[in-house]
């Protein structure tokens, strides 16, 4: 599949992201648009599309690009998943020049956890839903 992954939030298809995270995910029910909007003001965003400018993906991030990272919203549309796209969105956003070297990077999931595994995510401590990535080493 050809797609493309940006950071530009003018391309982004707010409607439809307001609609997959207020009724299809399980973490954002009923988020109104207007709390939609705060979050993607306040956030690195990344959308993925196809060739075509279609949106098939999404991605927030809240971070200060040094310290800590928190992952959020992260989905595909029911439409084009198992096509490995959830995989390349994962990869391009911790492989990011901004947030590459970012000390430690988290997230929250219900049940994609052995997908997060594969990038170096771990369980917190007995948590069933928070997951990190620590770069850093300690000696």
């Amino acid at each position: 599949m050809d797609f493309y992954i940006g950071t530009d939030k003018d391309q982004l298809d707010i409607s439809a992201i307001h609609q997959y995270i207020s009724t299809t995910s399980y973490w954002g029910k009923g988020r109104t648009m207007e709390d939609l909007q705060k979050t993607l003001d306040h956030c690195l965003c990344f959308g993925m599309y196809l060739r075509s400018g279609t949106q098939i993906g999404f991605a927030r991030v809240l971070t200060d690009y040094v310290v800590f990272a928190y992952l959020m919203d992260l989905f595909v549309f029911d439409e084009y998943r198992g096509n490995g796209l959830g995989k390349e969105l994962i990869g391009y956003i911790i492989g990011h020049p901004l947030l590459k070297n970012v000390k430690t990077m988290a997230l929250k999931t219900k049940d994609a956890h052995a997908l997060y595994e594969r990038f170096g995510f771990q369980t917190i401590g007995d948590s069933e839903l928070w997951m990190y990535k620590d770069n850093v080493v300690y000696s």
